[in-house]
């Protein structure tokens, strides 16, 4: 097990609540992006070796693809996939499952929380990543659901978080 001092973990919106909804090419997308690699090279001046990500269409992914770049560039980053189950991208398009099988397959480390699954094993899988993690990066705009469940959880939980706010104007 990764030390949970120097590990961080992600939480953020997916596509439907993302004011670009699954247009990457929008600049508040690619604002959002860079935000995300900022916070991760400040992460890993603070110490942050171990990335942890929960594999969910839009921030995640992005998230995801953000820590391989800070990983090209300082080997001593790794990247955890925390699936919530073995069908997560099973009902995704296309394109967004075959990014997701190649973004699992780049992570050095793959935990599956839940064999099947249940309405229970998203908040599994964010539980799991607020626990074994001491910062969490939220990408979130402060609506109900599983971001703001997870930030809140790692609030009770004592874990330090950085927030990135979604950002409705270009």
């Amino acid at each position: 097990m990764r030390a949970r001092q120097i590990s961080c973990c992600f939480t953020g919106h997916r596509p439907a609540k993302l004011p670009w909804g699954s247009r990457e090419e929008d600049p508040r997308c690619a604002a959002l992006k860079r935000r995300i690699a900022d916070a991760l090279e400040a992460a890993y001046q603070e110490g942050y070796r171990h990335f942890l990500c929960g594999m969910a269409l839009g921030c995640d992914l992005y998230f995801c693809e953000a820590v391989l770049r800070l990983r090209a560039a300082r080997p001593d980053v790794t990247l955890e996939a925390a699936i919530p189950c073995p069908t997560q991208a099973g009902a995704w398009p296309p394109a967004q499952r075959e990014r997701y099988a190649r973004l699992v397959a780049a992570c050095d480390y793959e935990t599956v929380v839940s064999a099947r699954y249940t309405s229970a094993c998203m908040h599994r899988r964010d539980r799991y990543m607020v626990e074994h993690a001491s910062l969490l990066i939220a990408a979130f705009d402060g609506t109900p659901g599983g971001t703001r469940y997870t930030v809140e959880y790692a609030i009770r939980r004592g874990v330090s978080v950085v927030d990135l706010p979604i950002l409705t104007e270009p």
